[in-house]
């Protein structure tokens, strides 16, 4: 009697200390007001690939009575495979969900992919499972992926039940799998078949919990609600084994999960988790979600932080509730918590986004390392090709689209190359357009090792921001960690939160490769901004050159994809194996014996054990088999034979600047990565860091020197592109011009081009960049521009090039525009309304595509502007160096020349000594006496 007691208040100890209960928002028997029970319960479905799930989901809804006839994955007419490609394959590619009865409760049946191309898929659902069934192949006991599987299903603490499928082929030993099942995945794993020995049964489970154990040993029983406590904390997995084809110990199975599933109950506030975005066969996008909370109906208003802006939030109306069960729905007008729907007309909603109360899902651990290149048929418009697949990643997340930008080429990121074939698949029955694709390649990664200052600036003129980041190594598989620890006092809140989003909204390139930075901490540690001239975009560009100039200053890393491997060989060929293990840049621990088996264990490269797997086949004659999961991230073991191959040069990325643009005088400058301390305009946060210099095999070339323009050519044109459209500069052949300008000349072509320059100078630019007109401008406006015409007349005779002088007139009232011929050059005065930029423009436009324009002004927008349309640029200090170096020519070269053509001097015959004496006499500071020859 005693013992009875003590085991029912165990049980209720139990339950009111289940941590698990509160982490999952799932209570067991709660009795809280603000809560209450649902009769709705997610069971998922796992497995290896060839396990037999599909086939058990079958065999659950035909004896649970949801399907009068059971369907078969090889005769193609399985319930769950809807999708063409999965009943042609046999495998499961997308989850899927019937609706049925396990005894009294209401239960969502979820079947997930088992292929380890779709594992992302596969963990997207896992996070809405109440409870779980991991599917085992019988013969095969567990493999690598049912590891994974189990370590998946441990992150998420979801409750398993095992079923161990296939026993009826010859082989299978009943005692020997539990064994391997207590050894490779958990002791706690217990036998729930009904031949079981009662005793025995009872006292497996009792040992699953010391306190439990105690109380079994004075009582001798353990009730129900007991073991539905320790499965549903995950301290007892219950084991059934069967064959679900030929419906053997399924009906058993669904007995244990009738009795052992507790009845869930949830908040009364409303609250959803999104798990998965598709698209039905008319179009319409829908999100597949599990109500955590409250209830659901239609013409509800829901609200969301969008996924690459978080600081924006969507708000959006529900148009309709949709329960699917296999290929057909189920339209309702509301749900309640706990159950799996699919709604019609959110457009902003994302995987893994929470809704209401529920908080946004953990990021899946399994990541693409796979990298191929789309190739389309020729005339096919890539951008619109883009969008196309950007709606297919929102469908598949794991299918990473990356566009490069330089090379105009759609590349995508898988998990291997059975879903390179569904890719394929997808874009010719959606879109109509067949696809190619190039060579596989691995996904790299870079992350540093030390500690670092990044410091971006960004201040052309009009615009203005610094910012100030510490990046520092993180743990490996961490990822990009974002932190703040900007003071209030130094920068406003809304302009920290704006830099905390530009270093979210992208995946920031590395300096080694380009690829993707990861297993780092960025902190905001520092900031300035404007009053009055910045903008939001400033920021934009002051971070990403933050982050690249700290990883310019760091020392980089590159990290490969490595799997963790099982390779099982006969003992004659463990030499070989250890052997290529080696070569491969593997480890692995000291080998195990098992029976004639010999299993090694350890970690290779993804790279490197692409096809073992078939060799392994062939070397052991079929005996030997090799399983792989994905381990993570680690240093690449020959990363200087990748950096080499992949030919990435960071100095040379100008879609990513380490440098950053200040402003002097007006006029903006680029100063490179290892120079901008020097510059910047906040102090330094890491006082004792000291600044290093890295070179680079490849210097930096440059077109134009820092007097001759705002920044570098190169930035520039990656400016105008974004601005114009990478096209432009064919159009209006400014590279044909530029490759011109550099090649030798013959006389004639010199004296052509010479008749066809054109100079525009914007004048009052020039006025105020010029340090002595500037000041003559403050005294007399008239006078300042009279000098300026007299400057560019005489520097026009040494051209010789058609010269065009623009002065702002915009604020005249009822100005109508006016030429005027001052000597040699043309003066223009600009309308009312029409600023010299505006002139300037049109006119370039007119002549720049037949002639060689150059314009002369420091406005780094009107440079851009300019720089469409095919001329040149010269910034004021350009402007004034040439004219500088052209009045040396001629006085050097012309007047000399000119004054002693077809004449004799007297001076010209004298020797040194009497040339210093006569011009003594001409100065005047010596009396003329006389002196004879």
């Amino acid at each position: 009697m005693i013992g009875k007691y003590r085991l029912r208040l165990l049980s209720v100890i139990s339950l009111c200390l289940c941590n698990d209960r509160i982490e999952r928002g799932i209570l067991v028997e709660d009795t809280s007001e603000n809560t209450r029970l649902s009769n709705q319960i997610c069971l998922g479905l796992v497995a290896h690939v060839d396990s037999g799930k599909t086939t058990l989901a079958e065999s659950i809804l035909f004896q649970s009575g949801r399907i009068r006839t059971m369907g078969r994955v090889d005769h193609k007419d399985a319930f769950l495979d809807t999708y063409e490609l999965e009943k042609s394959r046999g495998i499961t590619i997308f989850s899927k969900q019937a609706q049925t009865n396990i005894g009294e409760k209401q239960v969502t049946l979820l079947d997930t992919p088992g292929h380890a191309d779709f594992s992302a898929e596969m963990e997207r659902t896992l996070q809405v499972l109440d409870y779980a069934v991991l599917v085992i192949s019988g013969p095969d006991g567990v493999q690598g992926q049912v590891r994974t599987l189990w370590t998946l299903l441990d992150r998420y603490r979801i409750p398993v039940f095992l079923f161990v499928n296939k026993m009826d082929q010859p082989g299978t030993d009943r005692a020997k799998i539990l064994r391997g099942l207590k050894e490779e995945l958990d002791e706690r794993c217990v036998d729930f078949g009904s031949d079981q020995d009662k005793d025995l049964f009872l006292e497996n489970i009792a040992v699953c919990e010391d306190s439990l154990l105690e109380s079994y040993l004075e009582t001798g029983e353990i009730e129900e609600e007991t073991v539905r406590i320790l499965v549903r904390e995950r301290k007892l997995f219950p084991c059934c084994f069967g064959s679900a084809l030929k419906m053997q110990g399924v009906e058993e199975f669904l007995g244990v999960l009738d009795t052992y599933m507790a009845i869930p109950r949830y908040p009364e506030k409303f609250g959803a988790k999104v798990y998965k975005i598709a698209r039905d066969q008319t179009g319409i996008r829908l999100s597949y979600m599990k109500i955590t909370g409250g209830t659901l109906r239609v013409k509800d208003v829901l609200s969301g932080q969008q996924k690459d802006y978080p600081d924006k939030i969507w708000e959006e109306k529900v148009h309709q509730i949709r329960i699917y069960s296999g290929s057909t729905f189920q339209s309702v007008e509301e749900t309640g918590a706990g159950s799996i729907c699919a709604i019609a007309g959110l457009d902003s909603t994302w995987s893994g986004e929470g809704i209401g109360v529920e908080p946004d899902a953990q990021v899946p651990i399994l990541e693409p390392v796979l990298s191929y290149q789309v190739l389309f048929p020729d005339g096919e418009d890539l951008h619109l090709m883009l969008l196309k697949l950007r709606e297919i990643e929102e469908e598949v997340p794991e299918l990473h689209i990356v566009w490069n930008e330089q090379t105009e080429e759609i590349h995508v990121q898988v998990m291997g190359e059975v879903q390179i074939e569904i890719l394929q698949n997808m874009i010719s029955e959606r879109f109509g357009v067949r696809t190619e694709f190039s060579s596989g390649s691995i996904v790299y990664k870079e992350t540093i090792t030390k500690r670092v200052e990044g410091i971006g600036h960004f201040e052309p003129l009009r615009h203005y921001a610094e910012v100030h980041l510490i990046l520092e190594p993180g743990e490996r598989g961490s990822g990009l960690v974002l932190e703040n620890q900007c003071s209030d006092d130094m920068l406003d809140k809304n302009w920290q939160r704006l830099i905390m989003t530009h270093l979210a909204e992208r995946k920031h390139p590395g300096v080694l490769t380009g690829s993707e930075i990861t297993d780092l901490k960025v902190i905001l540690a520092a900031g300035r901004a404007h009053i009055k001239h910045t903008e939001g975009g400033d920021f934009r560009q002051a971070t990403y050159r933050a982050v690249r100039q700290g990883l310019m200053k760091a020392e980089s890393i590159l990290l490969e994809p490595v799997y963790d491997f099982v390779l099982e060989v006969p003992q004659e060929n463990v030499g070989r194996a250890m052997t290529d293990i080696q070569k491969m840049g593997g480890t692995f621990a000291p080998p195990e014996q098992s029976m004639d088996q010999t299993i090694l264990r350890g970690s290779v490269p993804v790279s490197e054990v692409q096809d073992y797997q078939m060799e392994v086949v062939a070397y052991t004659k079929g005996q030997g088999r090799m399983s792989c999961t994905l381990r993570g991230y680690e240093p690449c073991h020959n990363s200087e034979e990748i950096v080499e191959a992949t030919g990435y040069r960071a100095k040379n990325d100008s879609d990513n600047p380490a440098g950053s643009i200040f402003c002097s005088h007006g006029t903006g400058f680029y100063v490179e990565w290892d120079e901008v301390e020097k510059h910047m305009h906040v102090e330094r946060v890491l006082k004792e860091e000291k600044p290093e210099v890295k070179t680079e095999t490849t210097p930096r070339s440059y077109t134009l020197t820092s007097s001759y323009g705002w920044g570098d050519e190169k930035e520039l044109e990656e400016i105008f592109k974004r601005t114009y459209g990478s096209g432009q500069e064919r159009k209006y052949g400014y590279q044909k011009q530029r490759t011109a300008a550099l090649a030798p000349k013959t006389v004639s072509a010199r004296k052509k081009e010479e008749s066809e320059e054109y100079l525009l100078v914007d004048g009052y630019n020039i006025i105020f960049a010029w340090e002595e007109l500037k000041e003559l401008s403050k005294v007399n406006i008239q006078a300042a521009r009279d000098k300026l015409m007299d400057i560019l007349s005489n520097y026009q005779g040494y051209k010789k090039q058609t010269l065009i002088l623009v002065f702002d007139a915009y604020k005249v009232e009822g100005q109508m525009g006016e030429v005027q011929k001052y000597h040699n050059i043309y003066v223009v005065y600009t309308k009312e309304a029409e600023t010299a930029d505006q002139y300037i423009e049109k006119t370039v436009h007119k002549i720049g595509r037949t002639h060689q324009v150059t314009v002369a002004t420091s406005d780094g927008l009107e440079q851009i502007i300019i720089m469409g349309a095919g001329a040149r640029r010269l910034s004021a200090k350009g402007l004034k160096e040439d004219i500088e170096q052209a009045n040396i020519d001629i006085r050097e070269n012309y007047l000399g020349q000119y004054e002693r053509k077809g004449k004799t001097y007297l001076f010209d015959q004298l020797s040194e000594e009497m040339t210093d004496f006569m011009e003594e006499i001409r100065k005047g500071r010596k009396q003329f006496q006389g002196f004879k020859k």
